[in-house]
């Protein structure tokens, strides 16, 4: 059987992961002979989708840390084991818009909650599965801050409304993750020109996969 594959697009808010993926998308339908499925987190599948309804409304500001991480977790079983886990063993690829590397990041550095503990969820939810290739798209805050506010068509959602210090923490935390995990998660200058940012993740994952 054709192994099935895992990639995850992740970033800080702003940094273009979803414009990029919606760009390369019809470059590897035409280079892979896998079927592709793509999909996002939170969300994917009916559940997941409510519950991130939930997460995101702008108007839940009470919300706290580990009620935001449990959603996050919750939703991430759902979205694993009825849409993700199932095309993986059929032997398609993957691609995630945000998985695991995004709670770490956000609810781990940005949240301050412990980050053995967001890792043991992780495990807990996928059944211990990370991706096997993650694109981690490098942003200063500031720069994607202001991207979001010059994108009228772009949902606004609660974290977005962050201040800048907690951006700045999320994208320190991505920092790490890719340093202490070099060899499954490659990171793009994503304040580069899409087309630029575009080559170097169809690089990055034809590499991996193999033309």
């Amino acid at each position: 059987m054709t192994k099935g594959y895992i990639i995850s697009f992740e970033g800080p808010d702003g940094a273009g992961k979803t414009t990029v993926l919606n760009k390369i998308l019809p470059i590897l339908q035409e280079k892979l002979a896998q079927p592709i499925l793509t999909t996002r987190e939170p969300g994917g599948v009916v559940i997941s989708e409510r519950i991130r309804d939930v997460i995101l409304d702008i108007n839940h500001t009470e919300m706290d840390a580990k009620t935001e991480l449990l959603l996050y977790m919750a939703a991430r079983r759902q979205h694993w084991i009825e849409r993700v886990l199932p095309a993986v063993e059929a032997g398609q690829v993957v691609i995630m818009d945000r998985f695991i590397d995004s709670s770490v990041a956000y609810q781990g550095a940005g949240r301050g909650l412990d980050k053995s503990e967001i890792s043991w969820l992780n495990a807990y939810a996928t059944d211990h599965h990370k991706p096997d290739l993650t694109l981690y798209f490098d942003v200063p805050s500031e720069l994607g801050l202001a991207r979001i506010e010059a994108n009228a068509d772009r949902e606004v959602n609660r974290l977005d409304l962050e201040k800048l210090d907690m951006h700045q923490r999320v994208r320190q935390g991505y920092l790490e993750l890719a340093k202490d995990e070099s060899e499954r998660i490659m990171t793009v200058d994503a304040s580069q020109d899409l087309e630029t940012v575009v080559d170097a993740t169809l690089g990055h994952i034809l590499d991996h996969i193999g033309k």
